[in-house]
């Protein structure tokens, strides 16, 4: 098999070694983390500050930290420090869940969730400051919903609507779904009534399990695209995509169907992109989810989740993992598997495509498992075997492959990338096939 042609391609260098997962003692003080730790991120939102250029991620906790490069972060601390009165009465807790910030002129906009496990006596307040690093102060509540409403105020978002400039939130948890309501400009508070819009929902037999929408807006296709997730954060959360022309939807994924319909007894409804999953021996993970998505001043696209290696023994602590978008030919994102680590897109050569990969399709399952690598090979004659399955591959671009067996046909994305579990370069594949079911690979 073909090697990696290291003349022709830009690999990322080896990132900094992590810390170590923390282990925790019943009856002890927890252990104090070290500030480059991304060990207990959860739910985290993703920002690049305009002012500095300096990227941030806040969490729940109202914890902050800040990269220079997306790959190495320092621990900033808690940004606020309680929610307003108002909030915290009606919840009857102070805690501070997912965070996310939005800039308007000069003021950075924090909007937080106040709320206890499990419940919809929630709230959603506004705090803020002058810079991305606090402290924020709090200014009011956007929205609260009780015991008794049809949906949940946490998971708050912020979006600009492109057309108008109008500001919306998107939020919401289980219960009732998605919601999307308008904010006042000048305030940041709510301009409306009620609960808004609902734009994605499912179905009560997988117990309503939807939360942290986030939506974005990509001027190089003309869609929004609402990123949900799907499950428990414990176990088996996964990340959903559907994409439309307006903010307030539908959002239909690449089989037309509807995010807000509740008839998907298959757990099919919505672009997969990212679920548990296992290359080879490496570390496992499970629950991907709560994710934030940043589009860079170069048009490089980025996301955000926490994650949980695979473990159903007992509770398992959060991380951060940060992953480079890639953009099929008709417009839908998929992710890099591998961790970003400073790769950069560019082409590849068709010598340093042969060889043999890990392979895992993202299909659903119902619950969504972890999936396990399995071997594939791309010969140099242009033939495809995966275990028993046999078919051709072609290279139709500077980054792109197709991949066809059977009927099936798989658009396939390339980048160079680092192998995080053999601490080596590698290539990374990420496709999707005419189902639109994707596929992700990483060469060995």
């Amino acid at each position: 098999m073909t090697d990696l042609n290291t003349a022709t391609i830009h690999f990322p260098s080896a990132p900094p070694a992590q810390p170590p997962k923390p282990v925790f003692v019943e009856g002890q003080q927890p252990p104090k983390l070290d500030p480059s730790s991304l060990w207990g991120s959860h739910d985290p939102a993703l920002f690049r500050d305009p002012a500095t250029g300096l990227y941030y991620t806040y969490c729940t906790g109202a914890i902050a930290r800040r990269s220079v490069d997306l790959i190495t972060w320092e621990t900033i601390g808690k940004v606020v420090e309680n929610p307003p009165k108002e909030s915290s009465d009606w919840v009857g807790d102070t805690g501070i869940w997912a965070p996310d910030i939005i800039k308007v002129g000069d003021e950075y906009r924090l909007y937080c969730s106040n709320s206890t496990w499990g419940v919809r006596q929630s709230a959603i307040f506004l705090a803020v400051a002058d810079n991305a690093e606090g402290p924020f102060e709090p200014r009011g509540v956007v929205l609260k919903t009780s015991h008794d409403s049809p949906v949940n105020a946490i998971d708050a978002n912020l979006i600009v609507e492109e057309q108008t400039g109008d500001h919306y939130m998107a939020y919401g948890s289980f219960w009732g779904g998605m919601h999307i309501i308008k904010l006042d400009k000048e305030t940041g508070l709510a301009a409306e009534e009620g609960i808004g819009v609902c734009v994605a929902r499912r179905p009560k037999w997988a117990d309503g399990a939807i939360e942290g929408p986030y939506i974005r807006f990509n001027p190089d296709t003309g869609f929004y695209y609402l990123f949900v997730s799907y499950g428990s954060l414990k176990s088996d959360y996964n990340i959903r995509v559907g994409r439309s022309r307006a903010l307030l939807g539908p959002y239909l994924d690449p089989n037309g169907r509807d995010m807000n319909d509740v008839d998907d007894d298959r757990n099919e409804i919505g672009l997969l992109i990212a679920g548990g999953y296992r290359f080879g021996g490496g570390q496992g993970y499970m629950g991907p989810g709560h994710n934030s998505v940043l589009r860079d001043d170069d048009n490089a696209w980025y996301l955000a989740c926490h994650i949980r290696e695979h473990d159903f023994s007992g509770p398992q602590i959060a991380t951060m993992h940060v992953h480079r978008i890639l953009w099929t030919p008709d417009g839908w994102p998929l992710l890099n598997p591998q961790r970003y680590a400073g790769e950069r897109i560019q082409p590849i050569d068709r010598a340093s495509i042969v060889g043999e990969y890990e392979r895992i399709k993202l299909t659903p399952l119902i619950p969504q498992s972890v999936l396990n690598s399995v071997p594939m090979t791309l010969f140099e004659d242009g033939r495809f075997e995966c275990c028993s399955i046999v078919g051709q591959w072609e290279q139709t671009g500077e980054t792109t492959i197709a991949i066809a067996y059977g009927s099936v046909v798989e658009t396939c994305l390339l980048t160079p990338a680092w192998d995080w579990q053999r601490n080596k370069p590698t290539l990374a594949l990420a496709g999707l096939d005419q189902r639109g079911v994707a596929v992700w690979a990483s060469k060995i």
